[in-house]
């Protein structure tokens, strides 16, 4: 079998069947898809870097960057976005002292370090799971597990995603427009504009924003002085990592959750597109791994599979892996383009939060959609207590210390979901 699939342009119609991952839309389709999966993941890529005091414009260069070293290293067989992991937001806080959200992080190269070792420890397990194959992984995180973790991924980041525009009623209503928005254009369109809901819901929502606040004086107005102050080009500025011992045994042992993340996202999409991706795990692995030792290495945070695309893909129905070569390059473009990214963020945090609302629900019923795959059976104790508790402590953040190590909600509640599963099923049937 060679390396790269053979891709065949798509032949049916636009809203009947999905295109498959070795299958491509006309070009002026391809593009715009490609676009809005560049628009999803745009908020948390931002986002995550901004909390842990990392160039966020560098963040986003280097999430195309390592978008389409992914596809390379996963023969074009994986459709998947890489961009920066929530998952380091509180052991890079921890390693470093920093408080989230406060500016720049003046211990930057000490949190590199420990990002670089969290990227070699997680390519070594790819490669691990390339010589030895999945069974074994799959027989630690069978569905039950695995569609827990997608459901908490999107469950956790919600309260943080609402607490932006809480106790704003103008922000709050902004931020429901917008959702309804989306939603319209999902139920009440068809073809290429159906697949687009969530580009041109966020489109619609920024129109009626700016009509409300610099039209008519409500709320906080768009500030469109900085788009004429940035320049056309510019290459951000990259930091350099120091190894320090204390910060690496913080901040390495995210490659665990990060394995889970990306287990469960690759069980998403095969349960979505009907595929078997299972055999591209290792590859999938190893192409993240790398992906988050060349973004440490050159001061972006490190690299997940994201979740937020897989919500654009179910939507959509468009699983072609060429889609996300051109969201890659899209991304390149709008790290190496301060104009374009001043644009970008102007965009109000409500509408932000609405279209965060829509795409965080898509990656909970995603979770959802693999127990349902798989058929889970939930009249049995063991998968009912493992679902169940899991879903609690992703959903309310609950945090497991270990000294200095904070494994965080999303982490606390993957383990529990796998160890819980194993200490179940040493009871025979």
């Amino acid at each position: 079998m060679s390396w790269f699939p053979k891709w065949q342009p798509y032949s049916g119609q636009i809203d009947h069947r999905p295109v498959s991952t070795n299958e491509y839309l006309p070009v002026g389709q391809s593009i715009v898809l490609g676009i809005q999966h560049a628009f999803a993941m745009f908020g948390a890529t931002v986002l995550a870097p901004l909390l842990m005091g990392f160039n966020p414009n560098l963040a986003i260069l280097m999430s195309g960057i390592c978008t389409i070293l992914f596809f390379m290293f996963t023969g074009g067989r994986v459709p998947s976005y890489l961009g920066s992991s929530f998952a380091f937001i509180g052991v890079v806080a921890a390693a470093t002292g920093h408080v989230t959200g406060s500016g720049a992080n003046p211990n930057l190269s000490v949190a590199l370090g420990g990002i670089v070792a969290c990227g070699v420890l997680y390519a070594i397990i790819g490669l691990i799971v390339m010589l030895t194959g999945t069974r074994w992984i799959e027989k630690l995180m069978p569905p039950v597990v695995t569609g827990a973790v997608v459901m908490i991924i999107g469950l956790n980041l919600a309260p943080v995603t609402i607490k932006g525009v809480a106790g704003q009623p103008f922000e709050m209503w902004m931020a429901l427009i917008t959702v309804l928005c989306m939603g319209t254009i999902a139920v009440f369109t068809r073809g290429l504009l159906q697949r687009l809901l969530l580009l041109v819901g966020l489109l619609m929502a920024y129109l009626i924003y700016a009509i409300a606040t610099n039209g008519l004086g409500f709320g906080k107005p768009i500030d469109f002085s900085q788009i004429s102050a940035a320049a056309w080009f510019g290459i951000p500025s990259f930091s350099h990592p120091t190894f320090d011992s204390n910060a690496m045994l913080i901040i390495a042992p995210v490659a665990l959750i990060l394995v889970a993340e990306n287990l469960g996202h690759i069980k998403a999409v095969g349960a979505m597109t009907g595929e078997n991706l299972t055999p591209q795990l290792g590859k999938a692995f190893l192409a993240d791994g790398l992906a988050t030792t060349l973004s440490g290495s050159v001061g972006a945070p490190g690299m997940t599979t994201y979740g937020e695309n897989i919500g654009v893909m179910a939507v959509t129905r468009v699983y072609s892996t060429i889609v996300f070569v051109i969201a890659g390059l899209f991304a390149i473009f709008l790290g190496l383009s301060p104009k374009f990214g001043a644009v970008i963020s102007t965009i109000p945090s409500a509408v932000l939060t609405g279209a965060s609302i829509v795409v965080f629900g898509l990656i909970t019923i995603a979770g959802a959609k693999i127990w349902l795959e798989n058929k889970v059976d939930f009249s049995n104790n063991k998968n009912l207590i493992v679902a169940a508790v899991t879903i609690i402590l992703g959903a309310g953040n609950f945090e497991l210390m270990f000294g200095h190590f904070n494994l965080g909600g999303i982490g606390t509640a993957t383990f529990a979901a796998i160890l819980l599963n194993w200490f179940f099923n040493l009871k025979k049937d």
